[in-house]
Formats: structure tokens, sequence, C-alpha cells
């Protein structure tokens, strides 16, 4: 760690008050923390470094992307480390590791150093809070990534501090430091209603609320499914008190999921933001992104995704007689489906989607099923200027969560609780058919699997489904198997792929006689030879090299590394 001495002495740019834009000035110590603008100032930083749109890529190199192709969620033009399990020990990590340390050293430093400016309790607790949100939420990124990891909650001023060299903290004492730096958090920050349109943006009590959540139902299944020992329930007694704070603050969900995730869904009026990185606002702002450029040729959804969805009569692929058993067409895939579907992927009679209407296999769209959850033409068309904002929490996660959270907790969960959290979602886009505890019997389904289904299929695409099967413990049975693409209809291209064939299922569904699918000619990206997830090492991240070296040794590698 102590490489990062050298980066903490110019990490705190401090800069003007507005986020969008951040000119840095050369203000000693001395002469700042001591007013409010010097807080705000400070704390900026930490906005204007947040990551937003970004995801870690594979934890061997340092390269990003904009969308999470680590799972069996979507697939890239070529195989990801992480999710074909090849990926090797790195000497660096800068986005996995260096990047959240140095923003945690730099929440440490703002900690130490915000009560020299001369203000009310309030104000400075309120900048406080700000430090101490970014800094759980750096420390729950790296326990996610690595397990135990070094916690140091000071600043460091001298390159020999012994806190450069610690080693690792087990995660469970990191993770109550988290707790407790978010409810510090929560208890100083403005409400979502009392924020004014100039603080838009800024982290709010319903943002601190929101990570506890999101903490509580990530260490409580974890725990849970990976048997770490200890009280698995308590954090998701954590995850659950928190939702119910939370849910008291005003939010709700947006009235129009599809154009939730474009410039419609900006601003404070929209009440389903929780957390929100600002890109624009609007097109205006000086922090841009490249996102919607990548949905045409970068990353698609995979088929495995496309099958999670439900149809109409609320039944899942294997149960529905909706299904249609031999698909002809593209489109046959789309039919009597959860109308998000046709919000999430392009199917072919979209018309305006990239240059023209939407064709499989062509245009470099992909080879699974090309995004359309947010992608704007708008945006695209203008290569450096992507500036839609995006929302880190958003309200639909706590709502997924609480139920997610209810259940792992007691067992079982009311048709009440359905009503208000997986059936509230439902509502918006249209599926009229509600989850309740009849219909899952009547069934023969699993109520936890339709609750994880309804988390899986509204957040595709928002760096949700890797997490959420390294917590489940079900990376070993989804990872390593075949990525299965878009259905090949020959005459709904606009040109013969030749390169295609040998990659076709036939028409019992198998690929050199191994079966991966029900339907005839459906493209295989990856074969299920080429992928492999060991069970002893890859569900976490390995430590880099250089970080082991320069702490004396005390950080040791994670277990099979």
């Amino acid at each position: 760690m102590k490489k990062l001495y050298l980066i903490i002495a110019t990490v705190l740019c401090f800069s003007s008050c507005d986020l969008d834009k951040l000119p840095e000035t050369d203000l000693p110590d001395n002469k700042f923390w001591k007013t409010e603008n010097d807080l705000r100032a400070a704390c900026n930083t930490m906005y204007n470094q947040l990551a937003g749109f970004y995801y870690a890529s594979n934890g061997s190199n340092n390269s990003r992307t904009w969308h999470d192709n680590r799972s069996d969620e979507l697939v890239g033009t070529s195989a990801n480390g992480t999710s074909a399990g090849n990926r090797t020990v790195p000497s660096t990590s800068v986005h996995e590791w260096t990047d959240p340390y140095t923003r945690i050293f730099a929440a440490n430093d703002i900690i130490l150093k915000a009560s020299r400016a001369r203000v009310e309790e309030g104000v400075l607790n309120r900048y406080l809070a700000e430090a101490y949100f970014f800094r759980a939420y750096y420390y729950f990124m790296l326990v996610k990534f690595y397990g135990d990891v070094p916690l140091s909650l000071k600043a460091i001023q001298d390159p020999n501090d012994p806190d450069m060299y610690i080693g690792r903290t087990p995660r469970e004492q990191v993770i109550q430091q988290c707790y407790k730096d978010l409810e510090f958090a929560a208890q100083w920050l403005p409400t979502r209603v009392a924020i004014s349109d100039a603080d838009w943006g800024r982290v709010m009590r319903s943002s601190a609320l929101g990570m506890i959540v999101r903490i509580g139902l990530y260490e409580g299944t974890f725990s849970k499914y990976h048997a770490l020992g200890g009280d698995y329930k308590t954090h998701l007694k954590k995850s659950i008190d928190a939702a119910e704070l939370l849910m008291k603050e005003g939010h709700d969900l947006y009235p129009d999921f599809q154009k939730l995730f474009y410039f419609d869904g900006e601003g404070k009026q929209n009440k389903e933001s929780v957390f929100v990185k600002i890109y624009g606002p609007n097109g205006n702002g000086t922090t841009v992104h490249a996102r919607s450029r990548t949905m045409e040729n970068g990353v698609s959804i995979t088929r495995q995704m496309i099958d999670l969805f439900l149809y109409r009569d609320g039944l899942p692929r294997e149960k529905s007689p909706l299904k249609i058993a031999s698909e002809t067409s593209f489109d046959d895939a789309f039919k009597d489906r959860d109308p998000r579907l046709k919000m999430t992927a392009f199917c072919l009679e979209d018309k305006d989607a990239f240059k023209g209407a939407y064709t499989p296999f062509v245009n470099q769209h992909g080879n699974g099923y090309s995004i359309k959850k947010g992608f704007m033409l708008s945006e695209w068309t203008t290569v450096s200027k992507e500036t839609v904002d995006n929302m880190i929490i958003r309200y639909a996660e706590i709502l997924i969560s609480y139920a997610e959270a209810l259940y792992e907790y007691n067992g079982s969960i009311t048709d009440d609780q359905l009503e208000k959290t997986v059936n509230k979602l439902r509502s918006r886009v249209g599926l009229t058919v509600k989850l309740t505890n009849d219909f899952v019997t009547a069934n023969s389904l699993n109520m936890l699997d339709e609750i994880r289904r309804e988390r899986t299929v509204e957040f595709i695409d928002e760096g949700f489904r890797y997490d959420d099967i390294m917590r489940w413990k079900i990376a070993e049975k989804v990872l390593p198997v075949a990525m299965i693409g878009a259905k090949y209809v020959e005459g709904e291209t606009s040109k013969a792929r030749k390169d295609l064939a040998n990659r076709l299922t036939d028409a019992n569904g198998k690929l050199n006689g191994v079966q991966v699918s029900d339907q005839a000619d459906m493209y295989v990206i990856e074969l299920a030879n080429t992928r492999k997830f060991d069970v002893k090492k890859d569900y976490l991240y390995p430590v880099p090299l250089n970080e082991i070296s320069m702490s004396r040794e005390n950080i040791i590698q994670n277990p099979n590394w």
C-alpha cells in the first residue's frame, strides 16, 4: 500500500461547488479547510472520481468496461477472463485495488481535516457524512472483490506510517465499519425532500440507507451460501431495517420503465433515484461517457437472460403453454413475454436502432441480443458527448432487495409484502399476473427463485448479475457452460453469415453432439469446453502481486491463487 501515499498528495484536487464543473486549484492546507465552501469543494472530488457507468472488467488487467460482462448476462466481442475462468494473478490492479484505496484515503483525509473549518456542527457533520459514505462505498467494493482487505481509518501523513504495511482485516470487521460509517451518514445527510436542486447528485439520507440495504443483503446471503460462520441473519436484518426506513423517505418508482434510463428520468423529480452519478445534466456537463456506442458493437445479452423473462401468464419458459416450441423467427422469443423484454433487447420490429432497423448478426450488432435498455440514438451519434446520468442505486433495487431479504430471513414472505415489492415492479410495466403464495404453490414454483428472477430481469446491464451469482454461490453452475447467443434465421439478415455455420445448433438443439438449447439454429458464442470455474478460488479476486510485496508480505494471497 505504500505507493498509495504518493497518490494521496494529489488526490484532493479542491474545486468549485458545482458537481459538473471541477477545475483544480493549488490551495495549500493552511489556507484551506476554513469554510463550508472548502468542505464542499473537498467532497466534490469524490463525486468526480465516482465511476458511474464503469464496472470492473476481469481482475487481470487495468481496463474497464461500460457494461459488466463478467457473468452469464452479457458477452463481448471476445471472452471475458473472469466469466471464462482464464484470468491470472495481476501485478497491479488499478481499478479494483488502487483506485478504491486512493479514494478511501482521500475520504480519511477529509475526515481528519474537516473539523478545522469554522462551521456549525450540523454543517460539519453533513460533509463528514459524505466522506464516511464514500469510505464505506469503496470498502464494500473491495470486500466483494477480495474478501478480507486491509482496513485503515486514518489519514496517512507519513510514508513510514505502520498503516502503510498492515495485513488483511477480516471481512466481517470491515463490513461492520461500513455499517458504522453509513449509519453516521444517514443521521446527518439531508433527506430527499430537503435536498436542494443545486445539491442534486450529492448523497442524501436515502443513499446511505440504500447502501446498508445493499451491503446487508450481500453479506447475509454470501455468508449463508458460502458457510462463512456467524449469524448471517444479522446482516439480513440490517438490510430489512434500512429498507423499511428508506421506504418512508418519499421515493417511488418512475412511471415509465423505458424512459427511466433516458434523459426523461433525470433530476430530482425522479423519485426512483436514490444515488446518482451526474454526467450532465442533460448534455451540458464536462464529464462524459460513451455507453450507447458500446451497445452497438461492444456487448450483447445472452439467450440465457432472454429465457429468464416470464410469459404474460406469469409462468417461466419451462412451464408456460405460451412458449413457442419451435421458433422460426428471431422475434418468436419476444412473443407473449414480460413487457420488459422488448424494453431491454432489440427485436426485428425496432426501426430506430443504431443506423436504422435492427438486424441480427449484422453491422457488428453482436452475436447475442443487442441491448435496447438505455440506448439513446442522440447520444450514439455524438461519440464524445454522451451525458445521460447513471442511477447507481434506484428505488426498484430497494424493493426487490427487501423482498429477498425478508424471504431469506423468515423463510417466507407474505402476499402483502409481495404486493409492495415484486408486484409493484410488475405493475409498472403492465405485467398483470401477480406473484402470490397461492400462485407459486399452484404452479409448483419456488418462491426464492421467482424473487431472484424478478431481480435479474429488472436489472439487466446495471451491474448486478455478477455480484448476485457470487453471493448466491451459483457461479459454478451458470459460468462453465456454453454462452448462447441469438437465433439465426436466414432471410432476416441483409446478408448470410457463412462463418456462423459451425456454431449453430442442429434441429435438436445440439452442437457437436452436446445439448445446449431446445431450439435449432441458436448461435453458440462461447463453447462450454473453453470455460471453467474453480470453486476453490474463483469466488474471490487474486490480490495484485505488487500489493503483497509492498506490504512487506503482511498481505497474503487469496486461497489457491
